[in-house]
């Protein structure tokens, strides 16, 4: 008794080959594997060639027909893996169809689609300049809080332990960097009367070339109460809630209940422009997390307050100014366009600030000087970022910052202002009033605003008739109208830095920033301490009890140094750094001046000048070039951080919160942190393509 007859095993076949060469002719796998099951079970009965000896003439018919099947079994097995094949290729393609995709799109429709929950971050000594990849221009407020003390003896201004005092050395410097710039511009020295000056006086009225700069209106004393709690505006209002009060108890010497004066409570801390204009006299404290391009660590200014004064400060503008309450951070990813002085200890925390402080989803790091090339819409420059107290340089190739390129030189803007008061005083234009730019802030933003205004480089003397207004303690504003000269000098400083005397700051605890983690290099990853005030649970095994840079191992690192040259050779001494002829030609033609200073009129030709001259005659360049910035070079390095986060190439670049809480670093990846030296040429790419 048979289990199956011959005609089920001929149906069985029938269907096999009937079926799968029917579903095999639309391009089915399942088709394709019928046959190959028939093939396998047929092939060796139908076609017994090993049953016959070779002198046989079924032999080779047989054998025949045998290899057809074999072949057709192996088009059957390349067919099926062809089509497994593509599903993948489709996969890998879909990255290359963003270049397509950014080649047609709007640019204002790829911002919007890509932009709306991207927060872009600026950070730098004076101000911070921040907002939604989305916006045409971001935020710019001063980077300082200050807050309410009953501390006695009470600081006015958390820097005011530094050395601003000029030595004879430095003064006699000074006046030496004044007439060679005078011969420069053609106007009389310091200390000669006009009327013994034996060339034509050129004069020209410098009226200022920014109607919107307001220089005629004074600036008022900051309101330092609090509003009426039923407003909407008031701290502690429920938008508020939780944060406004958090950092008065966190501060030493505060007393939360007691910040009050007669029927009229002091609000616990005052950010950004408001912080600048409290008056002396009122009980505040004010601090400015960054100064000089590092983290602002003194005796009197512990890192632990620095950190949570970046955090207060970044988290009252999200709050205040972009709307973004804490219960919507994890929608929303940052991108932290820091300058090149940040050193790697520095970077890291402020992505523990960005991340497990603020919660953001994920960040990403750029650097200014790269960021400011996108910015622009370049691949390659030579990027001159003049700041408000430092000033770098970076020469970038085809996307890619060039390390051994960064120059670091510790004046910037402010020192320009304080430059035009010195002078000022010295040609006794100036009013006799009490102007104090370090422990009355308020006299800083009169003092940048009259050099926005009012100063230009250009050969002549250069005078204008203003409005000086005077700030005593807790009176209105006074004006006095008067005649400053000499405007034009007070920007050649940046060529002449000697004529600055910028001043200098009590050097924080350097071992601290030795870092054994390079953020720039691909390296095995290694846990570290956190700070004093980090749970057990999120970074186990660290000792908590101590202050952060007296618990981390300290290894041989290079610090970046500061040069103690003008702009000019630092141009000139970053591009040559580069050692080849063809790019040196294409960077001293592609210069890129980005910052505040830039606004400044005349500024452009200055440079060319003052670089050409610089350049040694051994070397085979004849032309500078500076370029004219597409965008406010205030803002370009915000505006290039927001276009290569909306271009989101380089994605492995990105940390997301969970992994940086538990590891500090990527899970799993086997590398450390890259910052964005390497990972734009790709994107570069796409563009110039």
């Amino acid at each position: 008794r048979y289990f199956m007859q011959p005609r089920h095993l001929v149906a069985g076949v029938i269907v096999l080959k009937g079926l799968g060469g029917f579903l095999f002719v639309f391009g089915s796998p399942v088709g394709a594997y019928l046959l190959l099951t028939y093939l396998a079970l047929s092939s060796p009965i139908l076609y017994n060639f090993y049953d016959y000896d070779r002198d046989e003439s079924k032999y080779f018919v047989l054998l025949n027909e045998f290899l057809q099947s074999v072949a057709l079994f192996g088009a059957l097995l390349f067919f099926i893996g062809m089509k497994n094949l593509i599903p993948n290729r489709q996969l890998k393609k879909k990255t290359p169809k963003a270049k397509d995709y950014l080649k047609t799109v709007i640019p204002s429709q790829l911002v919007s689609d890509r932009g709306s929950n991207l927060v872009v971050i600026n950070p730098g000594s004076a101000n911070i300049r921040i907002g939604l990849a989305t916006q045409d221009a971001p935020l710019n407020i001063p980077h300082c809080i200050a807050r309410y003390t009953n501390q006695i003896p009470k600081f006015k201004v958390q820097d005011q332990m530094l050395n601003s005092q000029i030595t004879t050395v430095q003064h006699m410097e000074r006046e030496k960097a004044y007439d060679i710039i005078a011969s420069l511009l053609k106007i009389p020295f310091l200390d000669e009367e006009v009327a013994n000056n034996s060339f034509p006086r050129k004069i020209g009225r410098a009226d200022g070339y920014n109607p919107q700069s307001g220089r005629g209106v004074a600036f008022q004393w900051a309101n330092v109460y609090e509003q009426d709690t039923n407003s909407s505006l008031a701290l502690g209002s429920s938008k508020n809630e939780g944060t406004s009060g958090e950092y008065v108890k966190k501060h030493e010497g505060t007393d939360a209940e007691g910040i009050s004066s007669g029927e009229h409570k002091f609000r616990g801390h005052i950010f950004g422009e408001e912080a600048l204009r409290i008056s002396p006299t009122e009980p505040y404290c004010l601090s400015r997390p960054i100064r000089r391009g590092h983290f602002n660590i003194s005796q009197h200014y512990p890192l632990q307050q620095v950190l949570e004064d970046i955090h207060a400060i970044w988290d009252w503008i999200l709050i205040e100014k972009l709307h973004i309450p804490h219960s919507e951070r994890n929608m929303y990813s940052v991108i932290l366009v820091l300058p090149e002085t940040f050193d790697n200890r520095e970077i890291k925390e402020m992505l523990s600030i960005a991340l497990r402080d603020l919660r953001f989803s994920s960040a990403v790091v750029h650097q200014e000087g790269l960021a400011a090339v996108f910015g622009n819409g370049l691949s390659t420059a030579c990027i001159v970022n003049m700041g408000a107290q430092v000033t770098s340089v970076v020469c970038v190739e085809d996307g890619v910052a060039l390390p051994s390129t960064e120059k670091t030189l510790p004046f910037g803007g402010e020192d320009i202002s304080r430059c035009l008061l010195w002078t000022q005083r010295h040609h006794q234009t100036w009013p006799q009033v009490r102007t104090d730019m370090l422990t009355k802030p308020i006299d800083l933003l009169m003092l940048n605003r009259l050099k926005e205004s009012y100063c230009k480089i250009k050969e002549g003397e250069l005078d204008a008739v203003t409005v000086v207004h005077s700030y005593e303690d807790g009176m209105p504003a006074g004006s006095h109208k008067t005649r400053l000269t000499a405007l034009n000098v007070p920007p050649m400083g940046l060529f002449y830095p000697t004529l600055l005397v910028p001043d200098i700051y009590p050097p924080p605890p350097r071992s601290w920033f030795h870092d054994y983690e390079n953020m720039l290099e691909d390296t095995l990853h290694l846990e570290y301490p956190r700070r004093p005030d980090m749970s057990d649970g999120l970074f186990p095994g660290i000792n908590v009890g101590y202050p952060m840079w007296e618990s981390y191992p300290i290894f041989p690192s290079k610090p970046k140094k500061e040069e103690k040259v003008g702009l000019a050779e630092a141009i000139t001494s970053s591009i040559l750094s580069t050692g080849r002829i063809d790019l040196q030609r294409k960077l001293f033609c592609s210069i890129q001046l980005i910052g505040g200073e830039a606004l400044t009129a005349g500024f452009i030709s200055a440079v060319e000048e003052r670089v050409l001259h610089a350049i040694p005659s051994n070397e085979a360049i004849d032309t500078v070039e500076v370029l004219q910035s597409r965008t406010n070079p205030t803002f370009v390095s915000w505006k290039g951080g927001a276009i290569l986060g909306v271009l989101d190439f380089g994605r492995d670049a990105w940390i997301y919160r969970e992994d940086w809480i538990r590891n500090g670093i990527h899970v799993q990846s086997g590398r450390k942190y890259k910052d964005s030296y390497y990972l734009q040429a790709q994107a570069t790419c796409y563009i110039n393509s």
